[in-house]
């Protein structure tokens, strides 16, 4: 049985403290972990997306949004910039597919 899980994670507001990602020049990254609400019966296959983007208009976009450490119960987003880009906020949007348990499944030993 297919399992679908998605949700969206705000990964930062850096403009509002003078955070690392809007101050910051070079490489800078962001981790967040995240748990599904049910945990799949093998690491699921994961879609990550942007859902909101807030670019300094003055300096190049760079940007990269990847799923790490996939597992059963969870995996981490990873944001990821360098350069002179200023990144003000980020949303992203995650949907893991996987198996899950079925109600009909039988453990027979």
């Amino acid at each position: 049985m297919l399992g679908i899980q998605q949700d969206t994670t705000v990964l930062f507001s850096d403009f509002q403290h003078n955070g690392e990602m809007w101050t910051g020049t070079g490489d800078r990254e962001f981790r967040s972990e995240i748990t599904f609400e049910e945990p799949f019966l093998k690491p699921p296959i994961m879609q990550v997306s942007v859902e909101l983007w807030d670019f300094d208009h003055e300096t190049n976009q760079r940007a990269e949004l990847v799923a790490e450490d996939i597992g059963k119960s969870g995996f981490t987003l990873v944001f990821k910039t360098w350069g002179d880009t200023r990144v003000a906020r980020m949303r992203a949007t995650w949907t893991a597919f996987g198996p899950v348990k079925n109600e009909d499944d039988w453990d027979v030993e």
